[in-house]
């Protein structure tokens, strides 16, 4: 008879036990929040998205896509590649992001293009650079130019300049050994030999100088207002920088093979960034 007391002081005891460790598992449940765990979710992918994303579908931004660079969005959206760091506050230009969304447009109140004017400017340090001697007005002595005389005056032939409308001269005297299709080549090719004198189509400012675009070699790109850009690539030896000033016909480069495989001048026109055949816009010869 003594024995049942005990039984039932040990059935109590389990019963205890197992109360006990129900109501400790059940503690433990809720501390998965998902409710809280989503939140936090959408808050990290919202800060790992490419910067821009609230001006995404706005006119007058792009969208970065694999393999851009800022000098082709700026060569396709006929800006200089300074501009676009600029509106975009890009501190470093060299690093943009796919999917970030980036200002192609002036913002409001962004002053004027400058009017053009030579500027007596040594050429920035590089390999490519090379230094040649000015006269008083900042360009090179016409002997030592003597194809820009010929297509300086050949730039009369061509059409008036008409609001943004502009009278482009010939970049260099050569045959053309490729016209402008759309698809395959965005511009004109035309022969010559290493050193030949490339010369500037129009007045302007030039916003790119450099190495940087794959498949144009040593390239110089020049803005002549809020319309016009040209494009003159494959060259041997630059001989100006990124924001001088140059007139119609003056010396910018020397022909060169650079990522082409001859030695050529290609030459291209972009109204608004957009390509377009360089022949309606050149005097005939």
């Amino acid at each position: 008879m003594a024995r049942w007391p005990l039984q039932l002081a040990l059935a109590a005891g389990l019963s205890l036990l197992a109360a006990c460790t129900t109501t400790s598992l059940d503690q433990h449940a809720p501390v998965t929040d998902r409710s809280s765990g989503s939140a936090s979710s959408s808050v990290s992918q919202a800060a790992s998205l490419p910067p821009g994303q609230e001006n995404a579908g706005k006119p007058g931004y792009y969208i970065v896509r694999p393999g851009d660079t800022l000098t082709r969005i700026g060569l396709d959206s006929g800006q200089s590649p300074r501009d676009l760091a600029r509106w975009n506050a890009l501190e470093n230009p060299n690093l943009i992001e796919v999917g970030q969304v980036l200002r192609v447009v002036p913002p409001l109140k962004e002053p004027a293009v400058p009017a053009p004017g030579v500027v007596a400017v040594a050429p920035a340090a590089d390999a490519r650079v090379k230094p040649r001697p000015l006269n008083g007005k900042g360009t090179e002595p016409a002997a030592k130019s003597a194809s820009a005389e010929p297509v300086a005056r050949s730039a009369a032939a061509s059409a008036p300049a008409n609001g943004e409308e502009l009278g482009f001269s010939w970049p260099n005297s050569g045959a053309l050994l490729d016209r402008f299709d759309e698809t395959r080549n965005k511009g004109v090719d035309i022969a010559g030999k290493a050193g030949d004198p490339v010369l500037a189509a129009a007045d302007g400012r030039v916003v790119y100088a450099g190495s940087g675009l794959r498949g144009y070699g040593n390239l110089i790109i020049l803005k002549h207002n809020n319309t016009y850009l040209t494009a003159y690539a494959h060259n041997q030896i630059l001989l100006v920088k990124e924001d001088q000033n140059v007139r119609q016909g003056q010396k910018i480069a020397e022909m060169g093979s650079s990522d082409a495989d001859r030695v050529k001048l290609h030459f291209e026109v972009r109204r608004q960034g957009k390509p377009v055949d360089p022949l309606k816009y050149l005097p005939s010869r």
